[in-house]
């Protein structure tokens, strides 16, 4: 990071660009991308971990900096902010195993190897693909993907980024082959955010963060929301699924 003087003509994300680089250049296509990305990742709804996980603080009546503290805490976790910075990793391993990338069967076969544990980071996961909402399609992927498409071509990430069009494209076809599942499958937004991040210059240990400083505002909202309407402290309900035992007394123990 470099502490140059703060231009108030810059929007956020040319602010951000030009606090990482020395020379404080930018393009206004750089800054077009990164407006997108940061908007897309703004808000998701009340469901997401870390929404939730604010909404949940706020109606125990804290205040606005722990609920806020515990979004970034939740969003810390790799299968909800630090996805990106995961799928960043698996692109780094497809990249090394596949030579032609336009080889749908050699694609293919990297695939199910990381869906058998063999590949990758040997969790099983194809990182940026599935949604909890969306099946058919996310709107954010389209949207973030058609928009990085020329940049990530300009500056040298052509293969990485056709690699990652082919995982898109080629997941589900191999879910259904190694897992028997005919569920629907789309990529998500880290599908491509973690890419676009790398072309922007943008260093992987700031990914997180970067959703975290977009998602904020989306967080006030629903803790906004949630003062003004909710009024109860949440509080969700579980209920015990093992099997019923008789009591021991202590002394028969």
């Amino acid at each position: 990071m470099f502490f140059h003087p703060i231009d108030p003509s810059f929007s956020t994300a040319e602010s951000i660009l030009t606090s990482m680089r020395a020379d404080r250049q930018f393009t206004d296509e750089e800054a077009k991308l990164l407006d997108i990305c940061m908007i897309l990742h703004a808000d998701h709804g009340g469901g997401n971990n870390s929404t939730f996980t604010t909404r949940v603080l706020s109606s125990s009546g804290t205040d606005t900096y722990s609920a806020i503290a515990a979004a970034i805490g939740s969003l810390k976790g790799p299968l909800h902010g630090g996805a990106n910075a995961k799928c960043a990793e698996m692109l780094g391993y497809l990249r090394e195993g596949i030579n032609d990338p336009e080889n749908d069967q050699e694609v293919k076969e990297f695939l199910r190897a990381i869906l058998r544990k063999e590949k990758g980071d040997g969790s099983g996961k194809i990182y940026g693909m599935g949604h909890a909402i969306y099946t058919l399609s996310d709107p954010r992927a389209i949207i973030l993907r058609e928009n990085a498409r020329d940049l990530c071509h300009k500056k040298g990430l052509g293969r990485d980024f056709t690699i990652m069009e082919q995982v898109e494209r080629l997941t589900p076809e191999v879910f259904r082959e190694v897992k028997g599942s005919d569920k629907p499958m789309c990529a998500n937004v880290d599908c491509y955010s973690g890419l676009v991040y790398r072309a922007l210059g943008i260093p992987e240990d700031m990914f997180t963060p970067l959703f975290a400083v977009s998602r904020i505002a989306g967080w006030c909202a629903h803790r906004i929301e949630e003062l003004q309407s909710g009024g109860r402290i949440i509080r969700p309900a579980y209920r015990a699924i093992h099997a019923k035992k008789q009591y021991t007394p202590m002394e028969e123990r």
